[in-house]
């Protein structure tokens, strides 16, 4: 959960712009990062998607390589759910200040995904010693930022967008067809729970019988 030491470095505007030359000598294509006249800088990230869970769309989009698509009953706001493609990458044009919050917005609206984005986290990945750590960046943290720091090296940082795991499920943060939903859900693991438990005291019941 802590941020590296190079994460807290904190560079003036000629160590920005030392930086930026060194991270554009390094790239091998043509995102390059651009210092701009007010100081900041612009540039591109790389964040991969890797969500386990289905995402919601508008039942009237057409959503690319869908999986088990399901529309809600009419009645409510029409939406679509499915999963995203394992793998699924994308490039984001973004500012020195913009912040996590704003790339996990910005990475919803490029897939018309219509879920609060409460529901996802921005993480760092990066591996040292052969190990791998990942760290949940804040929503105020600059990726673009923890980029030049960083270095085009993917190895020492690359970002992945997962769904948030606070231990504690935000429920506000679901829509009433979601909630809905999980009643349902709710109600039949609990009707199952119940029969199998009333088949185990039967079977147990009868076992004893039989013996008497």
């Amino acid at each position: 959960d802590e941020a590296s030491e190079w994460e807290k470095t904190e560079l003036d505007q000629a160590q920005v712009e030392q930086r930026i030359k060194e991270y554009n000598s390094q790239i091998n294509s043509n995102l390059f990062m651009s210092l701009n006249k007010d100081g900041s800088y612009t540039g591109f990230i790389k964040v991969q998607l890797k969500l386990v869970r289905p995402v919601s769309v508008p039942a009237t989009k057409r959503a690319p390589s869908l999986q088990a698509g399901r529309s809600h009953p009419q009645g409510v706001k029409r939406r679509t759910s499915f999963y995203l493609p394992k793998g699924t990458v994308k490039h984001l044009h973004i500012l020195s200040h913009t912040r996590a919050s704003e790339v996990i917005d910005a990475l919803l609206r490029k897939f018309t995904v219509i879920d609060n984005p409460r529901k996802f986290a921005l993480f760092e990945r990066s591996e040292k010693d052969e190990q791998v750590y990942l760290r949940k960046l804040g929503d105020d943290e600059q990726p673009l930022r923890l980029r030049l720091l960083a270095g085009p090296s993917e190895k020492v940082l690359s970002f992945i967008l997962k769904e948030n795991e606070t231990g504690e499920v935000n429920w506000d943060a679901f829509s009433l067809p979601e909630l809905h939903n999980f009643l349902l859900i709710l109600q039949r693991e609990e009707e199952e729970h119940v029969r199998r438990l009333r088949h185990r005291y039967a079977r147990c019941r009868q076992k004893m019988q039989e013996a008497l």
